[in-house]
């Protein structure tokens, strides 16, 4: 049986469009998190950029290894604390909304892109990704991520309760008035496939 999994969540992200803000802000997050004992620190969509920011996500966009991904490492490794993050990751000519999971030495373990894209908004300006399960283990635990929309479709968390997932993270860019994904979709998803879902 692995030990507990302590996991802080950030529902903010620095300036819009302002990478710096968002890393010094992930930076003070991080401290926080280790200070109150926890072991892994999720942040929501996009996290690192902005999520509604329009044509500057192809200017902010950068390859999974570039110096976002390295400052984020060097956050975790300072703090001992795993991170995941949400960023615009360029690949092949095409930009992708992303999220990455590094553990408390700043190692990268998974790497997942938005499957489901919704709306016009990530329509014009991502490419969906296209592998649909993404795990890694922190700890003991099976870590599975999906993003934000993704959780909306049961068969996705399904498919990670089959795969082993025992703890779901989506990062998410959800604000008021659609809280009922958080308050009743999330909660259901959780007890329907017997997983934890952050």
């Amino acid at each position: 049986m692995p030990a507990p999994l302590r996991v802080a969540l950030d529902q903010g992200t620095g300036r819009s469009g302002d990478t710096a803000s968002s890393l010094s802000r992930l930076a003070d997050r991080a401290r926080e998190a280790a200070a109150e004992g926890a072991a892994l620190l999720v942040g929501p969509e996009m996290s690192l950029s902005g999520y509604n920011i329009g044509p500057r996500v192809r200017e902010l966009a950068e390859p999974a290894d570039g110096p976002l991904f390295e400052e984020v490492a060097r956050i975790a490794a300072d703090t001992g604390v795993a991170i995941v993050y949400g960023f615009p990751e360029l690949a092949d000519g095409n930009v992708y909304n992303a999220v990455r999971l590094v553990d408390a030495t700043g190692a990268s373990l998974a790497l997942y892109r938005k499957t489901h894209l919704f709306g016009d908004l990530d329509r014009s300006l991502f490419s969906p990704g296209t592998e649909p399960i993404v795990q890694a283990d922190l700890g003991g635990h099976r870590i599975g991520l999906l993003v934000c929309y993704d959780v909306e479709f049961p068969e996705m968390v399904r498919a990670h309760a089959l795969a082993g997932t025992t703890l779901l993270v989506v990062p998410t860019g959800l604000m008021a008035p659609t809280t009922s994904v958080a308050t009743l979709l999330v909660p259901a998803r959780a007890m329907e496939n017997q997983i934890h879902l952050a």
